[in-house]
């Protein structure tokens, strides 16, 4: 398995960048806009990766962060998700996008990516959804760290999952509520990240 690759970027294509790395060049493909990101830095770069090996073929998808890496081995453990398909949703949305739509429920936020269907929106809902919850709680420590609220509950268990404290997660969150008559969980997480970015 190649799990982590440092080097300079060589080349670049639609979905693909071309790492050279101890005088080999990988191809290593990512959803697009990390692809032009990292195809836009100068000097060294990491990526965190993911071997696929099949039948017709081996191909190496990577990220920048680990969280991303996590996000997208979940998606493909999704029945009919397959890694072009993940690659494809995490071009669409961000990870923590995701995790608040897949832990609050949302179908209709899915159904709006390109290839999924109402089907697959609800394959990703039903078969990570409790993944998630249980990580978040493994983060925090104890499943009584995330609130009983239900919103609260969700964008408290989407941060967690993404690897952010506990601490910080409740207060960010509790801060981001504030003043929001309806909030829906998506919109929590999105206050609550430009918190912590501001902090």
């Amino acid at each position: 398995m190649i799990a982590r690759l440092r080097g300079s970027i060589v080349g670049c294509g639609d979905g693909y960048v071309i790492l050279e790395a101890g005088g080999v060049g990988y191809q290593v493909f990512m959803p697009g806009p990390l692809s032009r990101q990292v195809a836009e830095e100068k000097g060294e770069v990491i990526l965190h990766t993911h071997l696929v090996v099949r039948e017709d073929g081996i191909a190496l998808y990577g990220f920048l962060a680990p969280a991303e890496l996590e996000m997208f081995r979940m998606l493909i453990s999704v029945t009919r998700v397959g890694p072009a398909l993940a690659c494809s949703i995490l071009s669409q949305m961000t990870v923590s996008e995701l995790a608040a739509a897949v832990i609050g429920g949302d179908e209709k936020a899915l159904t709006r990516l390109t290839g999924v269907g109402k089907k697959n929106a609800g394959r990703l809902i039903l078969e990570l959804r409790d993944t998630m919850r249980k990580r978040a709680d493994l983060l925090a420590g104890s499943s009584h760290a995330v609130s009983d609220d239900p919103v609260r509950r969700d964008a408290e268990s989407a941060l967690l999952a993404l690897g952010f404290s506990s601490r910080e997660t409740r207060d960010a969150v509790g801060r981001a509520m504030t003043g929001m008559a309806e909030p829906a969980v998506q919109d929590v997480v999105r206050a609550a990240l430009r918190i912590m970015r501001e902090r």
